[in-house]
């Protein structure tokens, strides 16, 4: 008899960053905010969990975040204007927003890490496993990876991570994982975690990437565990704990994703972001490819 595994209703969305490679433009915008092509950067993670079948959000912020609740709140005033200017197209979108999710809200207050901001969803989300979404990294929608995920806690339970290969030079840059197969194709145990070991060190180059669903034991351990790198409580010195003993909150699993990723945590990368999405656009797509190449070919 297949094992039934609670059914993931929740999805948490840490937003409580200072977006400091951004600056000056984050100084009094969120950097969620920020568009790529003409939606904010947070709105693409909420869809993409909405689309999973998680339509409860809760999103940790902290000071200056405001604009975060109002983009996700209606808009009557706008509203009213765009209909009286027969507008539907924009209304649509204007509208799209406040309809997406039930959303909830949480002030971090002290910045004390990502682990730290996953603890403070504990009340919200109690006894109950749950997604971890990160606003940095965005998945192509036709590349479901948090769906999979949620598939495959669904037969194991535990805790699953999102995984991609990425060059042994960069896996300093990430959560490192010790891996070992499953038989199921993109699907590993995970054995060990590292944050951001050096190349030699590195138990392999699969890095951990922005999304999780996470066992309600996760906030247990993250109420020990003592800062680490950087000072802050590292959700991956967590994740080790777990991952070396299962008794603790079950196995933990990891997905290799291979499909579409766009990372605008960096600003090289989320000009990137901008210019393959705004290509890959139907309204957009032909024209701005069109002036693309020829920017290229000629002006360059």
């Amino acid at each position: 008899m297949t094992q039934s595994h609670p059914v993931i209703k929740k999805a948490v969305i840490p937003a409580a960053g200072l977006g400091t490679r951004f600056l000056p433009a984050t100084k009094a915008t969120p950097k969620e905010m920020l568009p790529v092509v003409d939606k904010p950067a947070i709105q693409y993670v909420v869809e993409e969990a909405v689309s999973a079948g998680l339509d409860d959000v809760l999103m940790i912020t902290g000071r200056n975040k405001r604009a975060l609740e109002d983009h996700f709140d209606r808009n009557y005033e706008l509203e009213s204007a765009l209909i009286a200017k027969g507008d539907d197209d924009r209304l649509k979108k204007v509208q799209e927003s406040s309809d997406l999710a039930t959303m909830h809200y949480v002030r971090q207050g002290d910045p004390r890490g990502l682990g730290h901001a996953v603890l403070c969803a504990e009340p919200h989300v109690g006894d109950e496993p749950f997604a971890v979404l990160l606003g940095d990294d965005l998945i192509d929608p036709r590349d479901p990876l948090l769906r999979q995920m949620v598939d495959v806690h669904a037969r194991t339970g535990g805790t699953v991570i999102a995984l991609m290969e990425v060059d042994p030079s960069s896996v300093h840059l990430y959560g490192c994982a010790a891996v070992e197969p499953t038989g199921e194709d993109g699907v590993v145990r995970i054995t060990g975690l590292v944050e951001k070991p050096e190349p030699a060190e590195a138990p392999s180059n699969y890095a951990v990437i922005g999304r999780y669903v996470l066992d309600p034991a996760i906030f247990g351990i993250l109420r020990e565990t003592e800062p680490g790198r950087g000072g802050e409580i590292q959700l991956t010195d967590a994740l080790q704990k777990l991952a070396a003993d299962e008794s603790v909150g079950g196995p933990v699993h990891g997905v290799v994703f291979r499909g579409r990723r766009y990372d605008t945590g960096d600003r090289g990368d989320y000009l990137r972001a901008i210019v393959r999405l705004a290509c890959e656009r139907e309204d957009l797509g032909p024209e701005f490819r069109t002036w693309l190449h020829r920017y290229v070919t000629e002006e360059m």
